[in-house]
This record gives structure tokens, C-alpha cells and sequence, in this order.
């Protein structure tokens, strides 16, 4: 098992502030306010760490209740400590606003009675979920400390990851696409990864192996905050028994769209530190959120249909880019994207080569009670042939679109 003492780390590696954010012994003020360092937006722009209720563009959005959930994420991905119990938040400084979470009306600042109303407003918004696909608290959780920067997963970031196995002729196999555990006998991924133009016919899908990290070692293993050795239990390999592919999916289909198919796996599947369930965007904010300028995570071994570039788990940030502008880039090349579509990355050598066919596209919510969670936002589908090319972006399926789908699968 992991050192308890990663549940404290967490607080404040999840913070995309500079590490001088974090030193609070020598506060500064300016403009009248108390600064606690330079630090960086969600959306990757120069910001200063301050009390909230010193940041107005923030602030006013914090009042304006309820709070949509694309703006409580943003928020949260906007915390970079805490001083006395108060958050303190990435300002974004007025030379450097790009983009800010949805406007909303500004209310004057209330007074106690009314903050306090606020808050019961807060708790008593309800997150809606499908009764056989895990909450908040069941899923999206990882108990390892979240390391921005750097390409390297730890041993149990990103546990719901699954690579996909399949069967090949003599007797040999291999991992050749990813997905994501989303309950505890299905696993979501790529269509393509089941009847894509580019799979081999006579490769048959298998397994999925869960609570992976290195494929050359069993078991996994790495040295601690501590420098003491912790290892994971052994991988786990479930055998596949249905595969449910899309039927609007199209394998000839220059777009790609509807790449999304569900696998039902044999046995029941035993949730740890190491194999647990990510989240969906069950919430409607969440399912009709486009994520333009939003940073997101890619993760994987970086496999493909043809060909595997990573033994262990990598990882890289990617933002948001707005559909319009995405579908000029790949509309010379008569890909014609579609509204159950999405776009993220673009910049260069930094794509979801890191990540996987099939693999996730990850974002990080809060519930109405202020817990955080991480939920699937798409699905690796594809990009260009030289990937991490700048100015193409990535194109990935858009999870939200396919809830309700998923849902229904499910159930037969």
C-alpha cells in the first residue's frame, strides 16, 4: 500500500503554482492586496496566488450561485494553497486574460445571512447519476500525489487505465489499444480497437489488463517521497466477453465519427489503490461542455493499432481547442469533424502519442460538496501521422454525447 503520507501530499501537488507559490513565510502586497508568488491559470496563462475574495473576476463567479460545474472545475484547477484555512486562488493577470470560466451575473458582495444561504444552496444541488455506473467518491479517485510537469505516471496515477490484448496468429499476442474501466465489468474505448480499417483480420480481441504501470516488470515498483521501495500488486488480466462497438461507427469513414465501443469483461473486477473506476460527465453542464481552452490530461503507453512506443504509463496536458477552428485544420484534408467530436493539443511534441488508441482524455470536477473527482472527457480517436505536429491538433470522441448511449448499452 501506498505511505498515508501521499493523502497529505496531494494538497498541494494538485496546484499548477510556481513552488515559490507555496512558500507563505514572506508574503508581499500589491495593489493593496496580499500576493503570495507568481503562479500559473488552468489555462496555462501568468497569474498571481491571492485570497479569493481578492480576486474579482474569480470571486464574482464563486457568488453566482449554483455554481455550473465547467466553472466549479475551473475553479478548482485554479487553487494554489491554503493559508489559515483559506484557499487561495491563481489570479490571472488582467495583460494575460485569454479565457475565463462562462460570465454569469455579478452580485454584490453578501452579507453573512446571505453567504450562508449561498453554501445551503451549494450542498443541496444534486449531482445526477445513472443507477449502475459509480458516483463521485466511487470513482475518479487515485490515491497518488498528481505530478504536473514531467512525462512519467507514479505506479498508481490514472487507475482506471486499461490496455487492451489481443490475439494474433502462432500463438502470439500483444497490447495494442487502451481504455477505461468505468464500472466494475465495463470498460469504455475506441471503436477502431474492435472493427477499425487498420486492425488486422485475423487478430481477435482477448483480455484487458488492469493496475499496469511497467510492462517489463511484475510487480511494479518505485521509491517513495521517503526513498523506501513500494511496489503494487501483480496486474491483472479479465478475460473479454462481449464487445459492443457503436453501430453508427464506420471504419471506411474519413471522420471517424462515433469511435466509441464498450467492453464487457467476464468477472467482476475487485476496485484498489491501483484498479479503480473513472468517473463520467453524467452531469448535463459536464455532458454538453465543448472544453475550448481547457487543459486536460492524456495518459498511456502510447499504443497504437500498429505499433507500441512506452513500457511504462506516460502522461502529458493538453488544451482545449474549439471545434470551429479544428475542423479548418483538417477540412483540406476532406475529414469533415462532428459535433460528437472534439479537438485538444496541437502543440508541438506534445500529443496523446503519449497516450493510447482508445485511451482517455481526463479532466478534474468537484462535487457540489467540494470533493474532487476526475471524469472521462473523450476518447483517443485519432490525429495526424507525424503526431505532436504543431497546429494539428488531436481529435478524440466526446464522452458527454454518449452518456446516454453507454447507459443503454449497459443494460442489455
Amino acid at each position: 500500500m501506498l505511505k498515508q503520507v501521499f493523502i497529505f501530499v496531494i494538497l498541494v501537488v494538485v496546484f499548477r503554482c510556481s513552488l515559490q507559490a507555496a512558500q507563505f513565510n514572506y508574503p508581499y502586497t500589491m495593489m493593496g492586496q496580499q500576493n503570495f508568488g507568481r503562479c500559473t491559470t488552468p489555462n496555462e496563462r501568468s497569474g498571481s496566488c491571492v485570497f479569493l475574495q481578492n480576486c474579482k473576476i474569480l470571486y464574482n463567479i464563486f457568488l453566482y450561485q449554483p455554481i455550473s460545474d465547467v466553472n466549479r472545475m475551473y475553479l478548482s484547477q485554479s487553487q494554489c494553497g491554503y493559508l489559515n484555512g483559506n484557499v487561495l486562488i491563481c489570479c490571472p493577470d488582467p495583460t494575460s486574460i485569454s479565457f475565463v470560466p462562462t460570465k454569469t451575473t455579478v452580485r454584490p458582495t453578501p452579507s453573512p445571512q446571505t453567504s450562508k444561504k449561498i453554501l445551503i444552496l451549494d450542498k443541496a444541488s444534486k449531482f445526477t447519476a445513472h443507477e449502475k455506473l459509480p458516483r463521485p467518491g466511487e470513482c475518479g479517485q487515485m490515491t497518488s500525489s498528481r505530478i504536473y510537469g514531467g512525462n512519467k505516471t507514479k505506479i498508481d496515477e490514472y487507475p482506471w487505465m486499461v490496455l487492451i490484448e489481443y490475439k494474433k496468429p502462432f500463438n502470439l499476442s500483444g497490447h495494442h489499444c487502451g481504455g477505461s474501466l468505468i464500472s466494475s465489468r465495463y470498460v469504455v474505448t475506441a471503436s477502431h480497437c474492435i472493427n477499425g480499417k487498420a486492425l488486422p483480420s485475423d487478430w481477435r480481441i482477448s483480455n484487458v489488463r488492469l493496475g499496469e504501470w511497467d510492462t517489463n516488470t511484475t510487480p511494479d515498483c518505485e521509491i517513495d517521497v521517503l526513498g523506501e521501495k513500494d511496489c503494487a500488486p501483480p496486474h491483472i488480466d479479465v478475460p473479454i466477453e462481449k464487445t459492443i462497438p457503436h453501430p453508427k461507427y464506420d471504419p471506411d469513414s474519413l471522420s471517424q465519427a462515433y469511435d466509441i465501443a464498450l467492453l464487457r469483461l467476464k468477472n467482476t473486477v475487485e476496485f484498489s489503490d491501483f484498479v479503480r473506476p473513472i468517473c463520467l460527465p453524467m452531469n448535463n453542464n459536464l455532458r454538453t461542455s465543448t472544453f475550448d481552452n481547457m487543459i486536460m490530461d492524456v495518459a498511456g503507453w502510447g499504443k497504437t493499432e500498429s505499433k507500441s512506443s512506452s513500457n511504462v504509463k506516460l502522461k502529458a496536458e493538453l488544451t482545449g481547442v474549439p471545434l470551429e477552428k479544428c475542423r479548418k485544420v483538417y477540412r483540406p484534408e476532406s475529414i469533415l469533424l462532428e459535433g460528437t467530436q472534439m479537438c485538444a493539443g496541437g502543440k508541438q511534441g506534445v500529443d496523446s502519442c503519449r497516450g493510447d488508441s482508445g485511451g482517455p482524455l481526463i479532466g478534474l470536477g468537484t462535487t457540489s460538496n467540494g470533493n474532487t473527482y476526475y471524469f472521462l472527457i473523450g476518447i483517443v480517436s485519432f490525429g495526424p501521422s507525424i503526431c505532436g505536429l504543431e497546429g494539428w491538433p488531436g481529435v478524440y470522441t466526446r464522452v458527454g454525447h454518449f452518456v446516454d448511449w453507454i447507459y443503454a448499452a449497459i443494460q442489455t
